[in-house]
């Protein structure tokens, strides 16, 4: 008789745990498309991020990776955060004076100055099937040099008018949970 209360009580608390686990789906996000760079080169340029997404019901909220933004042939790589203290509200990324111009000024951007912002979402979790860029700065030197060899830190051309960016999820550690890969050929030629 013992053994029966004992095996009911587990399997209740068995029961309730599972019922109140709240698991979180994790997805990756990417989208990848052609535009010019800050000399006016067609590039390819690649966002992506990952997302922990809870059921409405749960107590926690989703949650998500900053925004990563590269271009095709360049080093440099812009994170856009959601967080108010990265830089400015909504979800953007602020320049850097040494690396950095404000597109309509002309003055170096400082660290308050949103280089690359996202249009119309506040939260990255938020982002649905496409993502608008604003971009409203250029490099100050699209490429350096040092010893010989040639570094590119350019991207997107500065422009008033955002770029669409089509946007696909996938379950993360899923086959078509891979962002494509840059067609490096281009970047050799040059």
């Amino acid at each position: 008789m013992t053994f029966f209360p004992f095996f009911a009580r587990n399997i209740l608390v068995a029961g309730l745990l599972a019922a109140l686990s709240g698991c979180a789906s994790y997805y990756t996000h990417y989208g990848m498309f052609t535009a010019s760079n800050s000399a006016g080169d067609p590039r390819q340029v690649r966002v992506t991020w990952d997302t922990a997404e809870y059921p409405a019901w749960w107590f926690a909220s989703s949650q998500s990776t900053p925004i990563t933004l590269e271009t095709q042939c360049s080093s440099r790589v812009w994170k856009l955060s959601d967080k108010a203290e990265e830089c400015v509200g909504g979800i953007s990324a602020c320049g850097d004076p040494a690396l950095d111009i404000n597109a309509q000024s002309g003055r170096p951007a400082t660290s308050d100055t949103p280089c690359i912002q996202v249009s119309g979402d506040e939260a990255i979790v938020d982002i649905d099937r496409s993502v608008d860029l604003l971009v409203s700065c250029k490099p100050a030197q699209p490429v350096t040099e040092s010893g010989g060899e040639k570094t590119n830190h350019d991207y997107l051309r500065a422009s008033t008018v955002p770029y669409s960016i089509s946007v696909r999820k996938a379950a993360r550690n899923s086959l078509s949970a891979r962002p494509p890969e840059f067609d490096n050929h281009v970047c050799e030629a040059n």
